[in-house]
């Protein structure tokens, strides 16, 4: 094996080993993961698969970041999710061959590993543990989307402005400034929030004259995350 081989070798599993879904798998298993996965590049823009797409695998990100969203009728973009560095996704469709449910996009230049679809599940068969280890990933999984239910059926925009944030807040009980640096444009953000880039301005002006935070740029610096919690529980009656 040739030195720039070695060093690829090493990448994956570092990437592989930095996965929740695979931590704690001893070198030989890695390795065996290793030998079926295939790296892809992706510019920004570029996307990885579209609602509907034949299933090749799952996918682990190496670096950038993932856009994983839904289009209505309308052309409205719904946000399910924005993957970073060693989270994976898409692991529900090796039980089923429906294609993939949503599309996936790269909002920044971006690596991905795809874990082959046939030769994973073979895998599984000869080592059940891993399917363990899969529930919990795919439990995770709707966990978020349940959160994501919860957020645009029971809260209006400032609510879920106000959670997210929070969700991101180190310490969310303190009166000390918190800086949060945003991980996608304020387009994306806002589609996640089930909102248009128009509303999310004005609600983060909003919260800027009531001296709740700053926006500098991608960055915003929650004020007094105390203050913000408080606002939150109003909106959502949970006191007076």
């Amino acid at each position: 094996m040739s030195g720039l081989s070695e060093l690829k070798q090493a990448a994956l599993m570092n990437t592989l080993r930095g996965c929740r879904l695979f931590q704690g798998l001893p070198p030989a298993d890695l390795q065996e993961i290793v030998a079926i996965t295939l790296t892809k590049r992706l510019e920004k823009g570029e996307y990885l698969f579209h609602e509907g797409d034949p299933t090749h695998g799952f996918f682990v990100v190496q670096n950038g970041r993932i856009n994983v969203h839904r289009v209505s009728a309308a052309g409205k973009e719904q946000v399910i999710h924005v993957f970073g560095p060693g989270a994976s996704f898409a692991e529900g469709t090796l039980a089923g061959d429906a294609g993939y449910p949503a599309d996936a996009r790269a909002l920044e230049s971006s690596q991905v590993l795809l874990v082959q679809r046939q030769e994973f599940v073979a895998l599984l068969r000869r080592q059940p543990e891993l399917v363990l280890r899969m529930l919990g990933s795919m439990s995770q999984h709707l966990r978020v989307l349940v959160g994501l239910i919860e957020d645009l059926t029971l809260k209006d925009v400032e609510t879920r402005l106000a959670h997210w944030l929070l969700k991101r807040c180190a310490r969310p009980n303190t009166n000390t400034p918190v800086a949060i640096e945003l991980p996608m444009t304020k387009r994306v953000l806002a589609a996640e929030l089930g909102t248009v880039s128009e509303t999310l301005s004005r609600t983060l002006a909003k919260f800027r004259k009531q001296k709740l935070l700053v926006v500098s740029g991608k960055k915003v610096t929650v004020l007094n995350p105390t203050a913000l919690a408080q606002l939150l529980r109003r909106n959502l009656g949970e006191e007076p």
